[in-house]
């Protein structure tokens, strides 16, 4: 596959120091130019950023992107693929690209507050672990129709670090994680995860295994939250890559996600899960931790169905 690579720099840090972070953003369809903005008045000598449009459908947001790295005064490099690789495929060829000692992952989506990147090199030259998950801010809602997803996230995706590291590897997500370039080369996101979700649970799994795993507190927020009719959509496509980290982690069976969707299985009542969690999650005058409560148990029916059956 062939790629392109854009690179416009501040006199190019990479060219005379060495480059000790490598920030790197994958995008799609979400706009990674706010963050860029953000990001680039916080980089120094020692800070590359690098984007990959991973075959972005939009031509115009490709166009206001490379706009953007060309007049910007950060060391940016935008790299661009002719199709869509995926998630893990993105972020591998953004591994393969960086020249940092470490690997901070961002989704293109995230929001930062002033002095992000001044917390993470603190936390990186402190830091004996190989891999550290920075959390997630709290994500405030821009409308209606993004209040069920903001409480969903702030359940499930907001705890410190000292919450999260009682979870381990479970709790790492690549939308803000710090990875040495060391470790990276040894274990890099597996390409068999397609669409949508758990390739970053899979890696934070796999990884834990070749090295020291962990959690600090410095959060950035999802900008990019979603309507109930997307996440529905996003948590059916990701049935099938949940049964795939299962079968690959089988110790993950016993994380109350997936007890849950096995016992929707049991019972046979995968199908039904999926049209009450639905139909509640939609219900605007629904109390909010009930809509809530239906998301968990329609992506529970979606995994359910595509779970490989024969496992308790």
């Amino acid at each position: 596959m062939t790629t392109q690579s854009l690179q416009m720099t501040r006199s190019s840090a990479a060219d005379t120091h060495a480059v000790a972070l490598s920030v790197l953003i994958p995008f799609y369809g979400d706009d990674p130019r706010p963050l860029l903005e953000a990001l680039s008045r916080q980089t120094d000598l020692q800070t590359e950023i690098i984007l990959f449009d991973d075959g972005v459908p939009d031509p115009v947001l490709s166009a206001c992107v490379k706009d953007a790295v060309l007049g910007s005064e950060a060391a940016i490099r935008l790299i661009t693929s002719p199709k869509n690789l995926g998630r893990s495929a993105a972020r591998n060829q953004l591994g393969d690209a960086a020249q940092g000692d470490w690997l901070l992952f961002l989704d293109a989506d995230m929001e930062v507050e002033p002095g992000f990147l001044v917390r993470w090199r603190h936390h990186l030259a402190e830091t004996s672990c190989d891999a550290l998950f920075g959390g997630y801010a709290p994500s405030t809602p821009r409308s209606a129709h993004e209040t069920v997803h903001a409480a969903l996230a702030h359940a499930s995706d907001a705890p410190d670090a000292a919450t999260r590291s009682a979870l381990g590897a479970a709790a790492v997500c690549s939308s803000n994680l710090a990875v040495r370039a060391s470790l990276f080369a040894q274990c890099r996101f597996d390409e068999g995860y397609t669409g949508w979700g758990w390739e970053d649970v899979d890696w934070a799994l796999s990884a834990s295994k070749r090295g020291e795993l962990g959690h600090v507190d410095a959060p950035a927020a999802h900008g990019g939250l979603q309507d109930v009719s997307t996440l529905l959509d996003k948590f059916d496509r990701a049935g099938a890559n949940f049964a795939r980290l299962l079968i690959r982690h089988p110790d993950y069976e016993s994380r109350p996600g997936a007890r849950l969707a096995r016992n929707v299985q049991a019972t046979g009542l995968a199908k039904l899960a999926r049209l009450m969690g639905k139909a509640l999650a939609k219900t605007a005058w629904a109390p909010l931790k009930v809509r809530v409560l239906a998301l968990k148990l329609y992506r529970a029916g979606a995994a359910a169905r595509d779970l490989p059956k024969g496992r308790a």
